[in-house]
Order: structure tokens, then sequence, then C-alpha cells
């Protein structure tokens, strides 16, 4: 028996076909047959074209009759169709007049902006034929992985430790060691290496399709790519050149079984995507998708029909626009509900809360509706709060208790104190505290807490640079920021200078000290906990090569570095007061205030007054924090170019302060920590921290 609403009533060829469903939009399979289903508010027409895979001409067009248009959605049931050897796309026809906006053109076969698989770029790097007038085709996709009873871990966002890392990036370098470099397979390899640092949570730059070959150029012989990737081309579909099995179309599967393993180890999983503009570019750009079918829908346009440029990437997405707003909050549902995603940086947001003139709005309805919405409820929502544009909003970012942001502020306020800025002290209190002068109205975990991130220097190129050296991007060292608040130690690069090499580590020390024990979230750029090193590069957007790659090598030279690390991220896990989200600062069950902070003298503090010299405690109440026993954790910063003398807190009997890190030496492990010789106070070597702990 067939139902009435899925019995094909034209044919063509030897394919039958229907009126279809209105949702979902894209190419869903049903049965035996593919439901098509395409948004265009302006155009006239809508074809259907169906290619055998790699074949530059379709076997097949359908035009969709006009009684398969419902509202604005033309939608067509397809029957017998070879799902596995075929892509599809279509045509739009309608009025082209550019000064209005309207760009139609039925010659150009555009990429459906709800293809779940994109074909066209399966091996990374192999030059596309540039006559192939279909560069980015659709695929259908099976629905069918095994989970295996998988599902988001949901952990609290106070809890998190992020791990940045760029895909190809993390196992590319010879020195990995594992099978399919580059790749998502590659991530999964590496998974007992996670483990070991401590991080519970990886961050991804995009991994939404997007094309290497977008503005590539060759530099003194080396090909140049969009390597980072955050111009996208399909929101729905994963980067097929990430994944080892691409030439198998197994690229989604690769993608869910490398969140499942992550998740079986503990580790959650968030994208980093840029919904602020498209691989379309301005007026010259390619036409792939939405310029094609909907131009003034999707993008963001002047009066007389140009793009608003607010990402510096062309062209402006058209967030707040209902039907842009919905394909949006669809495609993360569809992110989280098919790929057991458990979060989402989003690159530029501030974008996102642009009107269609550009305006910021108080209540974006867009950041609302992902903010409240049912399937996400639980879906960690991270706001990079500014723009291309000049909208800062770090602090102030519409929030709805829901979204989080990347603390810039936090980043410079502590990279020019570590370096000898002691006007910095009064504001690094607060960035220590969590950002109250930012987030008092929230939490402590609406701060995402960083020193590095993929833009910018690296840790170590922050402690050995003074100038950016990007002249391997063939832009004359022009492009990347030049205001990095960075120190080189003495000597710009790679040097045999013993003392400033000790230097620079023990910088790289202090700044991860005072991070790992700051309240908010903190994260950590993928190799920072090495010195990973990009030779001075800050802005590494088109380097597919060693400038880029992780080179795993670093872990064995820097070894005693990466147990530092490892043993902060240990000590913050272990701690629960350094991760409260609230912020309490009055005395608690010890009898001590639970965050308190001091000069070199205990007890003696002026937060309004310059220094490079200060220390914080936390006292952590065992009743409250669900411990055995309290206990207090005393953290000195000597940022001065001097050795200087800190007390310590008296603390009952019979606890006695024990030694857990110092970034002129090392860090001790919980219960191998060395008990302080005088219990009184201690010399604090010029430049650096430590961190004592009551045992």
């Amino acid at each position: 028996m067939i139902d009435i609403d899925t019995f094909p009533t034209n044919k063509i060829g030897d394919l039958e076909y229907r009126i279809g469903r209105v949702f979902p939009f894209g190419a869903t399979i049903i049965d035996n047959a593919i439901n098509f289903s395409v948004f265009s508010k302006e155009a006239t027409s809508c074809t259907l074209l169906l290619f055998h895979h790699g074949e530059r001409k379709p076997f097949v067009k359908i035009p969709f009759p006009e009684e398969f248009r419902i509202g604005s959605v033309f939608t067509m049931m397809v029957y017998g169709i070879n799902i596995d050897t075929t892509e599809y796309g279509y045509c739009f026809d309608g009025e082209y007049a550019p000064e209005k906006g309207l760009l139609f053109d039925k010659s150009k076969i555009l990429l459906d902006p709800y293809a779940k698989s994109v074909s066209g770029r399966t091996f990374w790097g192999v030059k596309p034929d540039p006559k192939n007038p279909f560069q980015h085709r659709g695929n259908f996709i099976y629905e069918d992985y095994d989970w295996e009873g998988d599902k988001q871990l949901e952990y609290r966002q106070k809890d998190i430790i992020i791990y940045e890392m760029h895909v190809r990036s993390f196992t590319k370098h010879p020195s990995s060691t594992v099978k399919y470099k580059g790749t998502y397979a590659g991530i999964l390899e590496k998974i007992p290496y996670l483990k070991e640092l401590g991080v519970n949570c990886i961050e991804l730059m995009p991994i939404f399709e997007f094309d290497e070959f977008e503005n590539s150029r060759i530099v003194d012989g080396r090909t140049l790519y969009n390597y980072w990737g955050y111009s996208t081309i399909d929101f729905f579909a994963p980067k097929a050149g990430y994944a080892a099995s691409a030439p198998f179309g197994m690229q989604s599967d690769e993608v869910k079984n490398l969140v499942k393993h992550l998740h079986r180890n503990g580790i959650e999983v968030i994208l980093d995507v840029a919904f602020n503009h498209t691989a379309e570019g301005n007026e010259d750009g390619p036409y792939i998708s939405y310029k094609g079918i909907d131009n003034r829908t999707y993008y963001l346009l002047t009066p007389n029909g140009e793009y608003y440029n607010f990402s510096g990437c062309g062209n402006t997405l058209n967030c707040n626009n209902a039907v842009v707003r919905n394909m949006i909050l669809d495609c993360l549902r569809y992110w989280v509900s098919t790929y057991h995603i458990d979060g989402f940086r989003f690159d530029l947001a501030s974008i996102l809360t642009r009107d269609e003139l550009g305006s910021p709005m108080l209540t974006p309805p867009l950041i609302e509706t992902l903010a409240q919405d049912p399937v996400l409820s639980k879906t960690k929502l991270i706001a990079e709060a500014w723009d291309a544009g000049g909208l800062y909003q770090v602090g102030s970012f519409p929030s709805w208790d829901r979204w989080s942001e990347w603390n810039g502020k936090y980043r410079d306020c502590l990279r020019r104190f570590i370096k000898g800025d002691g006007d910095r002290a009064p504001e690094m209190y607060k960035r220590i505290r969590g950002s109250d002068d930012l987030y008092g109205h929230r939490s402590a975990e609406a701060s995402i807490n960083f020193v590095t991130c993929h833009d910018g220097f690296t840790l170590y190129d922050l402690v050995s640079y003074n100038e950016k050296h990007n002249e391997a991007n063939g832009e004359n060292n022009k492009d990347g920021s030049d205001n990095n608040d960075s120190w080189n130690c003495g000597a710009e690069g790679d040097t045999r200078d013993r003392e400033i090499n000790e230097l620079r580590f023990r910088q790289m020390k202090n700044m991860l000290t005072i991070l790992f024990t700051s309240r908010g979230v903190p994260m950590i750029l993928s190799g920072d906990e090495f010195a990973n090193t990009q030779w001075g590069n800050n802005n590494a957007y088109c380097q597919d090569n060693e400038i880029s790659y992780i080179d795993w090598s670093y872990l064995g030279r820097n070894r005693e570095f990466f147990e530092y690390v490892k043993n902060l991220i240990a000590l913050r896990k272990e701690h629960p007061v350094m991760r409260n989200r609230n912020y309490f600062y009055e005395k608690n069950g010890t009898g001590y205030p639970e965050l308190s902070f001091h000069s070199q003298n205990v007890w003696q503090f002026d937060e309004n007054k310059p220094t490079l010299n200060f220390a914080y405690l936390y006292a952590e109440d065992a009743k409250k924090f669900k411990k055995k026993k309290d206990c207090f954790i005393f953290i000195a910063v000597n940022a001065y170019w001097e050795d200087c003398y800190y007390e310590l807190p008296i603390i009952p009997k019979p606890l006695n302060w024990h030694l857990r890190a110092c970034s002129v030496g090392k860090s001790f492990s919980s219960g191998k920590e060395i008990k302080a010789l005088d219990q009184k106070g201690f010399m604090l070597k010029a430049r650096s921290t430590a961190v004592y702990i009551s045992r």
C-alpha cells in the first residue's frame, strides 16, 4: 500500500516525480524517493539538475511545475535516483538588476544551501577544473550512523577546559606519527594525548565545507590557500578534504565517529562557526549558492545593491532576516541532533546583532532565538564579541544568561601585565576574579579566558618576537595585527642565549599559571602546551605547511614545560573553588574569604595601586564544595625584574604550606608537593610565579 502523498504523478525519462513536502529544506531520503525543498522569495522559476558523479553535464533537468511551488518554496519528490552515484544542483530564473540587489542568472548552477554533503573538494589541495561550471555539488547521505547510545556530555560550562585546534594542523606534521595525518581520523588517534594533558573540551576551527582554493596564490614557489576556512560554502556539510574517508563519501561518518570516541573519553566538542559571511564575496565574487538563489534575503545590501562588509571578507549575511535566522537555527539544530556537537563558538558574533541596515540591536532576534531554543538548551554558545566593522561588545554582548564571550580584555591585560606594565594590576585583579566588572550581572563562566588563540602569536612566539613576521603571506608583512603586546625577552626569534630562553619559558609559565587559576573558563591554543612556534607569523590563515602544522618534536624537547601545563590543568580540576561561577568573596566555612588579594605582605592590599607584585588566596570550604577537607591555595605573582620576598598567610593547624608549582622550577602533582621550609614566607625569583597549597 502506497500513501497517496508519496505516489508519483509525473515522469521524465526513467525518473518519476510529484509535488514534495515543504519541510525539511534540503534533499531528504524518504523511503524510495528523495524530497527536494528549496526557498527563493524572488525567483520566477527553479529547475532541479541531476548529475552522475563528476560529469560536467546533467543527465536530467526537471523544472519545478508552478503547482510545486508553495509560498516561496519549490518542493519536489523524485523517485528512482541512484543515491550513491548522483549529485544535484539548482538553476533559478528571475530579474537581473544589480542596482536593486537582484542577481538571478539561469545559466548558473547553484549549490543547495541545505546540502548535507558537498563534493568538488574531496581531496585537499587537488586543483579544481576551472572549466567545470558546477564546482560545488550537493550529495545525498544516509542518516544511519550507529551512535551506540552516545549523547552530548553536557558538562557545566564552569568545569570545561577548552583546547582550540585546526583539524589539519593538529596532525599533518610528520612528527605527529598518526596514520591519517591532517584528518578527523588523525585527531582520533591523538585522544590518549588529549586525555593525558587533561583538557575536556576541544574547539575545532571551521569544519563546515569551504574551498581551500578561494583566493589561492603562489608566493615564493609555495601555494597559499584559504587554510583556516572562515569562508563557508555550505553550513550543513562537513569539510570533505579533512576526511581520510572522503574518497568513499564517508566524511559525515568520520566526523561522527570522532565525536563519539571523544565523548567516550570525556571530551566535549565545540565547533567554530562563521555565520557572518560566505565564500561568495562581494560584487566581483562567484555565484555558488545564496547569491543566485535569493541575494536580497541572504545578504546585507546597501540601497544601491552593493554588499555591506562588516566581516572584512566582502559580504555580510543578513542574520536577522527571518529566513536566514531560521537557516542558522536549522543548521545548529542539525549539528547538535545529528552530530552530537556540544557547543559553538561564533566568529565575529557582533555581526549577528546587526539589523538589515547594519545597526546593532539591543535585543537581536537571532541571538535571543538561539539562547532560548529548546534543542540548543544545553548547548554551549560562545561569542567572539566583536566584528570587522568596529562593533566591540566584550562585556555587553546580549546574553539572556546563555551566551558567553571570548574575553579579549583578559588576553590584553594579562599580556601587558606579565611583560612589565604595572599599571595593569588593578584590572588584572578583576580578570582573575572572573571579570566581575564585565559579567557581574551574569556569572564568571560567561568569561572565556585566553592568552593566545589561532588568530595571533602562539604562546612561544608571544615571548620570542617583538614584531610580527608575516613575510611568507606575500602581503609585505602588512597583514595581521600590529598590536600584539609581545616581548621577545631580549632577542628576536630563536636564540642560543640560555638566560633568554629560560626567561621565555618562565614568562609562558607565568601567564598559564594565572590563566588556570583565574575564575572563568580557560582556553589554550593547541601546541602551546609544549611551546610550538609559527616563527613569528601572527596571521597564518593561508599557510598549509610547517608554519601552521604543530611540530610534535617540541613535546619531547620541552617535556618539562608540558608537565608544568598538565599539572596546572590537574590543579584546576581538583579544586572547584577556582571554578566557582558566582562572584563570592566573603568569608565561608573556612573562616577566610573565598577569594582574597594580597600584596607581598598578606592582608595588606590596595586594589587601585599600580604594582608588579601581588598574590591571591583561594579558601576552599569542604562543605560547600563537597570535599573531604578545607583547602587553601596561594598564588604569588612577581612580574618585577628583581627577586622579592612574599609572606605566606597563616592557615589552621595542622595544615602546612606545600609548593605545588613554581615557574622558575617545575610543578608537582597532587600528593607530591614539597613542604615549604619556612611556613612564614619565601623569596620569589624575578619574573616568576609560585603556587602553594595546604596539606
